[in-house]
Formats: structure tokens, C-alpha cells, sequence
């Protein structure tokens, strides 16, 4: 249907109409634009979200196991999600959002030059109704004129005591007004016909022509909606091929978890190499007590120790020395330098270091050795081709690489002697530990070195001498050495207390529970995030809501006393912050 046949009369609600058009076109583009906004935001998120949790270690230090990698390789998955995303937001942006701002410009252009037109056209039709309607008053004032100059010309005419002159005049006046009222006719006719014709041509001819032309402009922007609307879900659809390869990625790295090779990793990664520890002997203090044959009472001495001489009494401090020594390795390792042998280590975790120093040492060799080689190949290019360049300048180059071969394969060397002397022990000890299953031997128990003594008392009476000092990993006999290596982490000092005004449950990880009126000491200030860090009088430490608490800051907390303000006895600060 054509606007400009059903519509001729309806310019102002096409005004209204194409304007509407071109508002929700440009809403449209309103809503690609916050569209893609997401899409960039939720990209930015995800990748930010990769980067937190991407492993910052340098990748000897990361761990092998399975879960660890596969979730690595789920986290690269969703990097290259995220790029499609910004893939997503750069073609909304460019083939729907751009498009959309520039044709809706080129709308706006067009429909005022069609509505100038309209306005123009229908300007022209009323100045010619103008025209045309002031001929026709014109007409109608000279007729009116002349019917009166008629009127009295007759009066006077008919009239015996007019003059002659008065009739004349009025004569003259009645043909001069018939005369003007003709003119006035015609130049009305003219008006009207011309009217009428640019009246036909107005409705026929210009507004058709405008209205189809806006017609044409509403259908092409709906096209372009349709377009854009099709563009817009094609932009979706395009990267959907990528993002489901990396959905499966996620899911191949899922199904690559493997249980039972992360517990061999796990054995790999900690197995010490050493025996189990025997069993600690039983220490008789009643030696030199004096027994009368008539004694009743079971001994408790072992059998073995009262059919021969008791031997001397065994010092109690060595003996807890000795089984201190294995403590280790049910609890905190005790710290030991690290050293150029790796012989703090563990033997099994020595040994694989020293592997692993080997291979790494041998891959800088070879790198030096193809460098030797090309120097070499180019110092014969030199030689045959002397305008080429100096073979004197490579010289010192090949000395050097030389020399650095020499300096790894001494440190090779030396590693590879650690290596033997490590896999020597392991393979005495395995056959030692094969003897012991096949033969053991109830009253002896392994020493902290990983040697084995035949009986309790050998073992106190003959204490092991060492060619240098002790192996750098194992505890020292020192009785005190055990109990300092638990104060490596310091509490936090007291800088303050705190009054609760309100009592908070502290449901949340890390918070603490505390009553109204109850004291607490302050050990870390609010950081500007609402919490602040505190401690109850029992020691145990958390978080508190900073508005929960009244806080009072103590400028020279170390020096001060600090257990007065929740009345206990005078203690120092640095044994309150034991607690």
C-alpha cells in the first residue's frame, strides 16, 4: 500500500511516525552498546580471574600432580573463553553498533530533507489559496461597490430635482465600479483555476512523491533492524564452534585427573629413603637396687640384661637425645642451611636433586659444546674466506667456551661422586633392611644415622664416633633444640585493647566469637576494610567488626604492662603476646 494514495492527508502523523522509527532504531543501538559493555566486562573479569589464579612460581617449583595441571589447563581453557567474549563484543560493536550510529545519522538527513520538501510544497498550496481567496474577497467588495453605484445612479436618474450633472457623475461612477467588479472577476477566475491546478498537482503529484519517498526511508530502516538483529545473533553463533573446543578442553583436562599417579608423585616428592625407627629398649633404673632370693616380685627386667652383669646405667639425656632424633619425622622438620650436596636433604630426595643438578648441568655442556662448534665452523669460514672476517677475533670466544666446559664438566664430575656415594648407601641399606626382615633381631633398634646396633646396651655404651660433624638434616642432641624450633612463628605484638560494645557470633572463617563487655587485646589495626584483628585473653586470635568495639591504642605497648586492663597479674607485654 502506498502512503501517498491512503495517507495524503496524514503529514503530521508521518512526521510523528518516521521520528518514532528512527528513535528505536537508535534505542536499538542503545541496547548492542550496553550489550557489548557486558560482554567486555564479563572478558576483563574472566581474565582477571585466570591471572589470580595462575601459578607464580617458576614452573620447576610447580606442582606435577594431575588435579594441579588439569585445573591449569581448564584455567587456559577459560583465557581463550574470554577472548572469544571480546571477540563477541568486537563484532557487536563494529557490525551492529557502528552501522546502527551511522545509518541512523544518514536517517536523520534524509527525513528533514523529505519533511522540507512537505513543508515546502504545502507552503506553495496556501499562498496560492491565499492568493486565490484575497482575488475572491476582491470580487465580492467590487461587486457589492457596484450594485451600490448602480442603485444610486438609478435613484438619481429617476429622480426630477437631480441635475444633470449628478446623474452624469453618478453614471460615470456605476460603469467604473461594473468595470472593476468584471476585472475583478476575471483576475478571480485566473486565482481560482490557477489554484485548483496546483491544488490537483499538489495532492497528486508532490505530496505522493514526498510521502513514498519517506515510505521507502521507514521500509529500508527496517530492513536494516532485520539486518542488524541477524548480525547481532550471528556474533554469537560465530564462536560457537571455538568456545565448545574449549569446553571440551575442560572436560578432556577433567577426565586426565588421575589418583593413583598423583599419590606416586606424592611418594616420589617425599620419600625420605630411611628405615622406619626399631623399637626403643626398655631402660632398667632398678639395677642397683639389692635383691634378696626371697624377693617375691616379678622382675621387669628384661631377661636378657639379668642373666648377665648389669652393665653400667645408661644416661637418660643421651637416650632422649637418640629418640629425639626421630621425632622429625612425625612432626616439624627442623631447619638445616641448604648446602652444594643437597646433603641436608633426605637420601631419597638428595638423590633426586643431585639427578636433576646432573641433567641441568650436562644441558648447559651441550649448549656450550654447540657453541664451540660453530665457533669453530666459522673460524674455517674465516680461514678460507679472509674477507669475511678475522678468525683471530673468535679466539677468545672459543677459550672462553672452552673454559666454561671444563668448569661444568668439574662440577659433573663432583655431583655425579655425590650421586654414586648416595646410591651406595641406599643399596647397602635395602640389603641391610632385606637381612633384618630374614633374620631379625629383637633387641636391637636402628640409630638416627641409619645404622643398626646388635642390643640396647651396646648401643649406650658405644656411642658412634663421626669423622667430621653431623650430617647437616639431622637433629642436633642438644635437649633444647626440639622445643626452638616451634618459635619460629612469633605471635603478633600487643598494641592495644578493645571493649566489646556488642556481642558478635562469628560465623564466618577467621572471625571470632565475643561477648558484650568482653576484653580483648588489639594485635592488628583496621586496614580500612571494617575488621580489625584481636586476641582473647585464652590466645586464640581473629577477626572482630571495628564498629563491634571500643578502641584504646597504646602508644608504648612493648614498654608497658598491658595485662592491667583486663585485670590480670602484672605481665610483660612479650609474655602476654605468647599467649
Amino acid at each position: 500500500m502506498s502512503w501517498g494514495t491512503e495517507l495524503w492527508d496524514q503529514f503530521e502523523n508521518l512526521d510523528k511516525h518516521t521520528q518514532w522509527g528512527i528513535d528505536f532504531l537508535e534505542r536499538y543501538a542503545k541496547f548492542v552498546k550496553e550489550r557489548l559493555e557486558i560482554e567486555q566486562n564479563y572478558a576483563k573479569q574472566l581474565r582477571n580471574l585466570v591471572k589470580k589464579y595462575c601459578p607464580k612460581r617458576p614452573k620447576d617449583e610447580e606442582p606435577r600432580f594431575t588435579s594441579c595441571l588439569s585445573f591449569y589447563g581448564i584455567l587456559n581453557e577459560l583465557n581463550d573463553y574470554a577472548g572469544q567474549r571480546e571477540v563477541v563484543a568486537e563484532e557487536m560493536g563494529h557490525k551492529v553498533y557502528g552501522t546502527l550510529m551511522k545509518y541512523s545519522q544518514d536517517l536523520k538527513a534524509e527525513r528533514k530533507h523529505h519533511l522540507q520538501e512537505g513543508r515546502k510544497a504545502q507552503h506553495f498550496l496556501d499562498q496560492c489559496w491565499k492568493q486565490m481567496d484575497n482575488s475572491k474577497k476582491k470580487f465580492e467588495r467590487e461587486c457589492k461597490e457596484a450594485e451600490k453605484s448602480q442603485i444610486t445612479f438609478e435613484r438619481l436618474d429617476n429622480d426630477i430635482n437631480a441635475t444633470k450633472s449628478e446623474v452624469e457623475k453618478a453614471k460615470a461612477q456605476y460603469y467604473l465600479r461594473t468595470h472593476m467588479a468584471d476585472e475583478s472577476k476575471n483576475e478571480y477566475a485566473a486565482q481560482l483555476q490557477n489554484f485548483n491546478a496546483e491544488q490537483w498537482k499538489h495532492f497528486n503529484n508532490s505530496i505522493p512523491h514526498i510521502f513514498k519517498n519517506l515510505q521507502d526511508m521507514d521500509q529500508r530502516r527496517t530492513v536494516k533492524l532485520g539486518e542488524t538483529y541477524r548480525s547481532f545473533a550471528e556474533a554469537e553463533r560465530r564462536v560457537i564452534p571455538i568456545i565448545s573446543k574449549c569446553l571440551e578442553g575442560m572436560v578432556s583436562a577433567a577426565k586426565a585427573v588421575d589418583d593413583r599417579r598423583d599419590s606416586g608423585i606424592v611418594v616420589e616428592s617425599f620419600k625420605s629413603g630411611f628405615d622406619p625407627p626399631g623399637d626403643f629398649p626398655f631402660e632398667d633404673f632398678s639395677q642397683n637396687l639389692s635383691r634378696t632370693a626371697s624377693d617375691g616380685a616379678i622382675s621387669s627386667t628384661p631377661k636378657g640384661e639379668r642373666e648377665g652383669a648389669p652393665g653400667p646405667r645408661p644416661d637418660p639425656k643421651h637416650t632422649m637425645s637418640k629418640a629425639k632424633n626421630k621425632l622429625w619425622l612425625f612432626g616439624k622438620k627442623p631447619k638445616a642451611p641448604s648446602v652444594e650436596d643437597y646433603s641436608h636433604l633426605p637420601p631419597e630426595q638428595r638423590r633426586k636433586r643431585l639427578q636433576q643438578k646432573i641433567d641441568e648441568l650436562n644441558n648447559k655442556l651441550q649448549i656450550e659444546m654447540d657453541q664451540r662448534d660453530a665457533l669453530n665452523k666459522m673460524k674455517d669460514v674465516y680461514e678460507k674466506s679472509p674477507h669475511m672476517g678475522d678468525p683471530n677475533s673468535l679466539q677468545p670466544k672459543i677459550s672462553e667456551t672452552i673454559c666454561n666446559m671444563e668448569k661444568l664438566r668439574s662440577e659433573i664430575h663432583k655431583h655425579e661422586a655425590w650421586l654414586s656415594e648416595v646410591e651406595g648407601k641406599q643399596a647397602s641399606r635395602d640389603r641391610r633392611h632385606s637381612a633384618d626382615n630374614h633374620h631379625p633381631a629383637p633387641q636391637g633398634r636402628e640409630s638416627p644415622e641409619g645404622s643398626y646396633t646388635e642390643d640396647a646396651g651396646q648401643e649406650h655404651h658405644t656411642p658412634h664416633h663421626h669423622s667430621g660433624p653431623p650430617q647437616p638434616g639431622h637433629p642436633s642432641t642438644d635437649p633444647h633444640d626440639f622445643d626452638d624450633e616451634f618459635d619460629d612463628d612469633d605471635p603478633l605484638p600487643v598494641i592495644g585493647h578493645c571493649k566489646a560494645l556488642y556481642s558478635f557470633d562469628g560465623q564466618n572463617e577467621g572471625t571470632l566469637v565475643i561477648a558484650e563487655d568482653e576484653v580483648l587485646y588489639i594485635i592488628e589495626e583496621d586496614k580500612g576494610d571494617g575488621w580489625t584483628r584481636a586476641r582473647k585473653q585464652s590466645g586464640e586470635e581473629g577477626y572482630v567488626p571495628t564498629t563491634y568495639v571500643e578502641i584504646t591504642m597504646e602508644k608504648n605497648c612493648k614498654d608497658l604492662d598491658c595485662t592491667d586492663v583486663l585485670g590480670t597479674a602484672h605481665t610483660p607485654l612479650t609474655a602476654v603476646s605468647q599467649l
